[in-house]
């Protein structure tokens, strides 16, 4: 399982993780990464991006900007993915 920073806390969190398994108090929760502005703010004060995500398409949308820390999912099958294959073919 690939990790990546939460923000500032000094905390490694799962880069995909199931909505609910994981303390996102202080993060800033997106339902999509369509606010670039407020996402760049958020990950230069240090703040947790994470990012909800249903299809595979939005995983890798969040996860492709640096500053998201994870992207939450509700659907099991989508922990699984193969983020350097679908980015890289």
């Amino acid at each position: 399982m690939r990790e990546r920073w939460l923000g500032s806390t000094g905390r490694k969190v799962p880069e995909i993780a199931l909505e609910g398994t994981i303390d996102l108090e202080g993060a800033l929760v997106l339902d999509d990464v369509s606010d670039f502005e407020m996402i760049h703010a958020a990950h230069e004060r240090g703040t947790p991006v994470v990012v909800r995500a249903s299809t595979a398409e939005e995983v890798l949308a969040a996860l492709s900007r640096g500053e998201v820390a994870c992207a939450l999912v509700r659907d099991e099958a989508l922990l699984s993915l193969d983020l350097p294959e679908m980015t890289y073919g």
